[in-house]
């Protein structure tokens, strides 16, 4: 059995703890530097030997915990977003440790499918020029970060198959949107789970290609799958890397 600690006891540390069980995975250690009953800090003895650790705690905590996990030699599966501006660094480091770790701006299985239809969806519309492109997403009201990881992540996909749209605009607009500009709204509200929308519009109609997320167990889910295909291995690894490999 895979024996995983969580770095993290929030929403989602708990979250995961609730679901390990169901995917044959073993809570061995919890670190949270405010929840009752978790260690404070990463440590050889917090971890007790747990072959992964997964990483769900806050943008501004990420890196410090990743840089220990990686002095600790210690295979991880990172969830937290808002620190992807720092990847190429990251991702160096984790090579040179020789340790096994798997990043993702969105670590829901549905998403990332849902990010190759995007894919297919760009250039198939690509030749029509009646077709405009535009996107948003929502979130709750406590997210720390706006545009979303998985946000910017998608809007890298449409540009680079997109041959009309060569840049994002994340903020406000007050005039009119460039043709080459792609139009990413950003909303924070409520409970709002998460919702990622691309719209193609006409004169005549108009189609959307929406995911929606209606429980964080979603993200959960594909971060103790991660967990169990990474114990073991070596070397850096996106979420859809992981994908690819359950497709191949």
């Amino acid at each position: 059995m895979t024996t995983i600690c969580l770095i993290g006891y929030g929403k989602m540390g708990r979250m995961l703890h609730q679901l390990a069980p169901e995917k044959g995975l073993k809570v061995v250690g919890m670190v949270d530097p405010v929840w009752d009953g978790a260690a404070r800090e990463i440590s050889r003895d917090s971890l007790n030997n747990a072959d992964v650790a997964i990483e769900f705690s806050h943008p501004s905590a990420v890196l410090s915990n990743l840089e220990r996990l990686l002095d600790l030699n210690q295979n991880c599966v990172i969830g937290t977003t808002g620190w992807h501006q720092d990847l190429p660094r990251i991702v160096e480091m984790a090579k040179s440790s020789g340790i096994g770790m798997v990043y993702g701006a969105n670590f829901s299985l549905g998403m990332n499918l849902f990010s190759r239809l995007i894919v297919d969806a760009v250039k198939l519309f690509d030749g029509f020029d009646d077709y405009d492109l535009m996107a948003w997403e929502k979130h709750h009201a406590q997210k720390a970060d706006s545009p979303s990881g998985t946000a910017v992540e998608l809007a890298k996909l449409i540009l680079e198959n997109s041959s009309r749209k060569t840049k994002v605009v994340w903020d406000r607009l007050q005039r009119r949107p460039e043709a080459e500009e792609l139009h990413f709204a950003s909303i924070r509200g409520g409970k709002i789970p998460g919702t990622h929308v691309l719209a193609f519009d006409s004169d005549a109609d108009t189609i959307e290609l929406s995911h929606v997320v209606r429980s964080r167990a979603t993200f959960a889910l594909g971060a103790l799958q991660a967990a169990k295909w990474i114990a073991g291995k070596s070397g850096v690894y996106s979420f859809q890397d992981l994908i690819a490999d359950i497709l191949c």
